[in-house]
């Protein structure tokens, strides 16, 4: 692995595996805070998007690649309360880890384990928490290929910043993250092409090059798939608003 850092791409997206995508958008629109997305198939947490892909029997997110995400409220006690006749399962109570925040942990009624905090600094959507063996290279790993910010959440937990939302990682071992409840997660780009060939010069390994989207007004105008070292589905792609701020394609 070199140690060249690259220009930061833009946190976009997590896809969740669910049975009915409508269904699960509501869910996380009555429960969780979300706002509608520009389909009916997605939310909005600002401006990262949670897409919702049918899977009639997806895997529970708690021990593959992509373990967990984690958003944040204003009152935790308050939301989970609330929470309680949700159809979600709760994992963990709420606690608090000295210096950092007010913590507990739901699954959602598909299976995707999702951690609830109090951090008032950063509200919404918040963290991907990954599971991989080394957490340090991993998370060097990702700001060689996507950039981003390594710092230290808080002042105790390392990780990598992508605008206000931060890539986390806990040691062990897990399974690919494909077909499970948090399928994969995207970042974007204005010009996907270059990026591509730049990460293949890298050594990012492309399990789909990239190709023009459905033809949607809300679907990407490129995108590709590619995987970390450690089963992490990846989507890179090219939305058409960057595209149309670069002005006519020559």
């Amino acid at each position: 692995m070199t140690n060249t850092v690259a220009e930061t791409l833009t946190f976009d997206q997590v896809h969740l595996g669910v049975p009915d995508p409508l269904a699960a958008a509501e869910w996380y629109r009555r429960y969780l805070g979300a706002t509608a997305g520009d389909h009916v198939d997605r939310v909005m947490f600002g401006d990262v998007r949670f897409l919702f892909l049918k899977n009639i029997s997806p895997q529970p997110s708690h021990g593959a690649a992509i373990d967990h995400v984690g958003l944040s409220f204003a009152d935790l006690e308050t939301t989970m309360r609330a929470l309680e006749h949700s159809g979600m399962r709760i994992t963990k109570l709420v606690g608090r880890t000295t210096g950092l925040y007010k913590f507990g942990e739901i699954e959602d009624p598909w299976g995707t384990r999702i951690e609830l905090i109090e951090d008032p600094e950063a509200l919404g959507f918040h963290h991907v928490h990954l599971r991989v063996p080394d957490p340090e290279v991993a998370l060097r790993w990702y700001v060689e290929m996507f950039g981003g910010e390594a710092a230290k959440l808080k002042d105790q937990l390392a990780g990598v910043k992508y605008g206000n939302v931060w890539i986390l990682a806990d040691g062990g071992t897990a399974v690919p993250s494909a077909g499970h409840a948090v399928d994969h997660i995207g970042w974007r780009m204005p010009d996907l092409l270059t990026t591509a060939i730049e990460l293949k010069g890298k050594r990012l390994k492309f399990t789909t090059d990239p190709h023009a989207g459905p033809q949607a007004a809300h679907a990407p105008l490129l995108m590709s798939f590619a995987e970390d070292p450690w089963g992490v589905k990846i989507e890179l792609l090219q939305r058409k608003r960057e595209r149309e701020a670069e002005g006519p394609v020559k």
